[in-house]
């Protein structure tokens, strides 16, 4: 049974996982957490953070650093615990763009085409590089793999994945839609199919990761047909920060009222946007589901519509579908999004039970009654579980 070591780095965070996976499983759920931990606040004075089991979590506190020293500072606590020694370590790279299409080890040409995406995941790709130089130069020296967001989308279709814009300048610089979260919408697609019992090639559903980046994804008979995030994940749904689709004009409306050059434009609706710009107090629903002022009811509203918008979309894309699964911080914990997106979505046969809405805050559960023909599912997307499948899956 491969023991994996996995690593996922964010734009200023790094978590990671200890799984023991089993030979030829099929869905990441299979495997077996043996310890889960987080460095936050990376480039600061911060702490690690370890929790193995049913133990109270342990932290120490680490002096600043880059993604390396930090996924030094985590294998070095690893040791000191007396684990079993991984097989493997595996770690998330956001942008993989058309050159990956699965999970692979790594050598020296995958790293280059994972830096040449720097550009396009400037806060994601350059990290994971980082830990994965750390990785190769430990004394460990254990092989690494790495998985993308990306690759899960690779499936979409021409007609989904092509923007309307000039052929020869898309080719040339690689402009079309990606896609990401790859790993939460398979993780959500595989549980799904195992909690109710439907084959893998019969799941039509549509999934959704609802964090402070948010995508949905349509699926097609276990394939990823069309997804909201784009050539960057700026693209899709309204987000913590991120504005999501707006009309592209408003970009040079900015440059040129407000003085802001193209970054500045960019950084305005990356960081400036969303939930925390119509709110005008937080990012974070856990906050503003407890205000009751006019910004902070807009600001919910306004994203549980855009979810029901594009859920609504890709139920059309999918012409016929079994449920819509909830996923992420977001769609697991939050009653006040998943109701309205329910209750819009009556007409396409879904009855979710308000008690059961109101009480789910975690876990996999069936949200719907028996009669309701489009079923909905909460389901705690674990991406730790999955980076250790996939992974696995990619050194077998």
């Amino acid at each position: 049974m491969p023991i994996v070591l996995c690593f996922n780095p964010g734009s200023n965070s790094l978590k990671f996982d200890l799984v023991e996976t089993e030979a030829g499983q099929s869905r990441a759920s299979a495997g077996k957490r043996l310890l889960t931990g987080g460095i936050d606040n990376v480039g600061k004075p911060t702490e690690i953070e370890i929790a193995r089991g049913d133990e109270a979590s342990r932290k120490e506190p680490l002096p600043a650093g880059d993604y390396g020293a930090m996924t030094t500072a985590a294998l070095d606590a690893l040791d000191k615990l007396g684990l079993p020694k991984p097989d493997l370590a595996g770690v998330r790279v956001v942008h993989g763009g058309s050159d990956f299409t699965q999970a692979v080890r790594v050598d020296e040409e995958v790293l280059r085409k994972i830096e040449a995406r720097a550009e396009l995941a400037p806060l994601h790709n350059p990290n994971s590089v980082k830990v994965i130089h750390a990785l190769q130069q430990h004394g460990s020296a254990l092989p690494v793999a790495c998985t993308f967001d990306t690759a899960f989308h690779h499936t979409l279709p021409e007609v989904a994945w092509r923007y309307p814009i000039d052929r020869e300048i898309a080719k040339k610089h690689g402009i079309r839609k990606y896609g990401f979260h790859g790993l939460s919408h398979r993780y959500q697609m595989e549980q799904f199919c195992y909690l109710s019992g439907t084959p893998l090639e019969d799941a039509s559903i549509v999934t959704t990761h609802l964090e402070s980046g948010s995508s949905v994804c349509a699926i097609r008979n276990g394939r990823s047909v069309d997804t909201s995030m784009g050539f960057t994940p700026l693209e899709g749904l309204m987000m913590g920060t991120r504005s999501g689709s707006i009309d592209p004009a408003i970009v040079p409306f900015l440059m040129e009222h407000e003085g802001m050059s193209a970054s500045e434009a960019l950084n305005f609706l990356e960081k400036r946007s969303g939930l925390l710009a119509i709110s005008g107090q937080s990012l974070d629903t856990r906050i503003l589901r407890k205000k009751t002022d006019e910004r902070s009811l807009l600001a919910m509203a306004m994203f549980a519509y855009r979810v029901r918008a594009a859920i609504g979309a890709y139920l059309a894309v999918l012409g016929e579908a079994r449920a819509v699964v909830f996923s992420g911080g977001i769609g697991e914990n939050t009653p006040e999004v998943r109701g309205p997106i329910a209750e819009g979505l009556r007409g396409w046969g879904m009855q979710v039970d308000p008690a059961r809405n109101t009480e789910v805050m975690a876990g996999d559960t069936l949200l719907s009654t028996p009669a309701s023909k489009l079923a909905a599912w909460v389901i705690h997307a674990d991406e730790g579980m999955q980076l250790a499948h996939e992974c696995t899956q990619a050194t077998q």
